[in-house]
């Protein structure tokens, strides 16, 4: 099979390349076919190996077309529908942002291509070190974008267990070691026999990542804590393009709303609202009597009550996406991860007015602090995650080891019933899974959740109803492994493979 890979005409081998790339979302949410990742993965491991460092390149950037074209063609929803960009213009624009995550994507295979696309350990070490490395420049690169990262595949299958240890990127890790695997005894065929020691030791080596994820998943890392805490969520279901409207008459609407669905809820712990639940056309002080009475009342039943709204700081002139705690909730909570385009404006001189898409009546805020602290209700600590904070693996892990619950609101309204809340919800399970702590998960137009310690949906609401939404949850205040190291481990250590790899080839250089 070597001599077939290696003379592949390039037409075909990127043409594979791409269609590789694009199984993978199949992998994920809502499909769930986890194998599907392996599939393409090994292909994508044997279309790299022994190629000169260009057609590593160009083969890394058309499976990253693939694997983003397809994973996240959702924000043609955005673009199109709530953007006004014409359809074949939303089109190019959802190309344009694949090709950008493409070349983000490439980067760490230039390392592979440059040192080892033909060393003997390409597949079975270079590979996954390639592969981890770059998942986690892309939690921080250009304000990151950790979005695909193949561990969330297998949120529910035994690699599940490794979650609390290494986090989302280890699995990752250990499936691209699988592939390489895989990989290397299709590539040599028949004459993998010769290098048997090597074959069973990764082979070995593989299957022990499984066996020991099976028993690493009936550990408990982070023991709950016996007393209910009892939550009720509201579910507004305000559709997205009343939410721009910015008028008195569905303002008062969506407040009128929100005070009749809680009416019932006051009996819970705490009542939740999702992001944006105070439509964004009033600031907190320009919503305070409302935000009095709901206080009174929260207060007046002992209850925490936590809302997504825009706060403004009159004295910086800034504004940000928040959430307030009100009742016997306390605390202020501002976004610190903000979604370009959505939130803020890159290159904002050269863009905004160019199309509607570019001047969305939400693109005015302002990064929140680095240094805050979480909300609390009746004693119980909070880590907050506003809608798309919660796809950062670190940002959580860190934060939660001053708390005790997950607190995520979220409107994804932006997308309608497209995959991107199958998604989204996966990767929410799979911070919960990370930190060993329930997750209250409450969105616009659902569904809405509990998470529970493990990573499980307890229970979820339907989607696009309004409605309300009970559950239950504990506090946990132990640590998990990985909320103490994060991922600089990994990092390290696939670092250091690849020297490892690398200063034998070095030293042969040196002179005598």
């Amino acid at each position: 099979m070597a001599d077939t890979f290696r003379n592949l005409p390039n037409s075909l081998a990127l043409l594979f390349a791409l269609v590789s790339g694009a199984l993978i979302t199949l992998s994920f949410a809502p499909f769930n076919l986890w194998p599907i990742t392996l599939l393409g993965l090994t292909t994508f491991a044997l279309l790299l190996k022994e190629q000169p460092r260009n057609q590593v390149l160009w083969r890394s950037f058309a499976f990253g077309v693939g694997l983003y074209g397809a994973g996240i063609h959702w924000i043609y929803v955005s673009i199109h529908n709530f953007g006004g960009a014409a359809p074949l213009f939303a089109a190019f624009l959802v190309l344009i942002f694949a090709c950008f995550m493409a070349l983000i994507f490439t980067l760490p295979f230039y390392i592979y291509g440059r040192w080892f696309s033909y060393h003997r350990f390409a597949l079975l070490i270079a590979l996954p070190a390639c592969w981890l490395l770059g998942e986690w420049s892309r939690t921080w690169l250009l304000t990151g974008f950790p979005w695909l990262f193949l561990g969330y595949s297998h949120v529910d299958t035994w690699l599940a267990g490794w979650a609390p240890v290494t986090g989302v990127m280890g699995i990752s890790f250990i499936l691209a070691a699988n592939a390489g695997a895989i990989a290397e005894l299709v590539w040599h065929g028949k004459a993998a026999r010769q290098q048997k020691p090597v074959v069973i030791s990764a082979i070995t080596l593989n299957l022990a990542f499984w066996v020991s994820g099976a028993v690493l998943s009936s550990i408990t890392w982070a023991k709950p804590e016996q007393t209910p805490i009892k939550i009720g969520m509201v579910q507004p279901n305000v559709d997205q393009s009343t939410k721009l409207t910015f008028n008195e008459e569905s303002t008062l609407a969506a407040l009128n709303q929100l005070r009749e669905l809680s009416t019932d809820l006051w009996n819970n712990d705490w009542v939740v609202w999702p992001e944006a639940a105070i439509p964004t056309s009033l600031t907190f002080h320009e919503a305070l009597p409302f935000l009095e009475e709901m206080n009174s009342k929260a207060a007046a039943a002992n209850t925490a009550l936590f809302t997504g709204v825009i706060y403004e700081d009159r004295d910086k002139q800034k504004y940000y996406n928040s959430i307030a705690g009100l009742g016997e909730g306390y605390g202020f909570y501002h976004k610190r991860r903000l979604v370009p385009f959505g939130e803020y404006v890159p290159l904002e001189d050269q863009l905004r007015g160019l199309i509607e898409f570019f001047n969305l009546p939400t693109s005015f805020i302002h990064l929140g602090p680095q240094d805050q602290h979480g909300l609390i209700a009746k004693g119980v600590r909070i880590t907050p995650a506003i809608c798309y904070e919660i796809v950062y693996p670190d940002l959580i892990a860190q934060a939660a080891k001053e708390t005790q619950v997950l607190l995520s609101v979220n409107n994804l309204g932006w997308f309608l019933d497209s995959i991107q809340s199958k998604q989204f919800m996966q990767m929410a399970q799979m911070r919960a899974l990370e930190t060993g702590r329930y997750l209250v998960y409450s969105t616009n137009n659902g569904p809405s959740a509990i998470i529970d310690n493990k990573g499980k949906i307890i229970s979820q609401s339907n989607s696009f109803t309004a409605q309300t939404f009970t559950g239950v949850i504990h506090a946990v205040k132990d640590w998990t492994p990985f909320m103490i190291t994060s991922s600089g481990p990994l990092v390290i250590l696939c670092t250091l493979l690849l020297l490892a790899l690398q200063l034998p080839q070095l030293y042969r250089k040196q002179p005598d």
